[in-house]
């Protein structure tokens, strides 16, 4: 992984549908050169998929960036746990205030308070702290 492939991939996070012809002019390379970069990354792993950013409101949807506390002989227990729920979209293990963030999204606000309650049921989570996203700003 070089300063190239950083390049490609801070593209790609602005905006998923970015042409590669349009990325090899920024970059000063060949599209089948970006490409190939793109694939290998791809094969790594670095690269783990595609997402579309929405307008939640807009869409009907709602969603919380979700803080667990869990204890420490339970963490991938309960990140495996998390990954088997629909809603969960992202999983990230962190430091600070959680154990784990969690980015969950729902067609209802009853439906996330119920995976919400789902997860505080959990073995080992100790506290589940949503805060809810009134606006997507950027």
């Amino acid at each position: 992984m070089d300063e190239k492939d950083r390049e490609i991939l801070l593209n790609l996070l602005r905006n998923a549908r970015i042409p590669k012809t349009k990325i090899a002019e920024k970059l000063d390379v060949t599209e089948t050169a970006i490409r190939k970069r793109i694939e290998k990354l791809e094969e790594q792993r670095i690269l783990l998929g595609y997402r579309a950013i929405l307008d939640f409101k807009k869409a009907g949807l709602f969603v919380s960036f979700t803080g667990l506390d869990v204890e420490p002989e339970h963490i991938w227990k309960t990140m495996n746990a998390l990954k088997e729920i629909e809603e969960v979209f992202a999983l990230y293990l962190t430091s600070g205030d959680h154990t784990i963030l969690a980015e969950i999204i729902a067609d209802s606000f009853e439906k996330l308070n119920e995976v919400h309650d789902r997860i505080s049921k959990f073995n080992g989570v100790k506290r589940v702290c949503p805060s809810i996203v009134l606006e997507v700003v950027r």
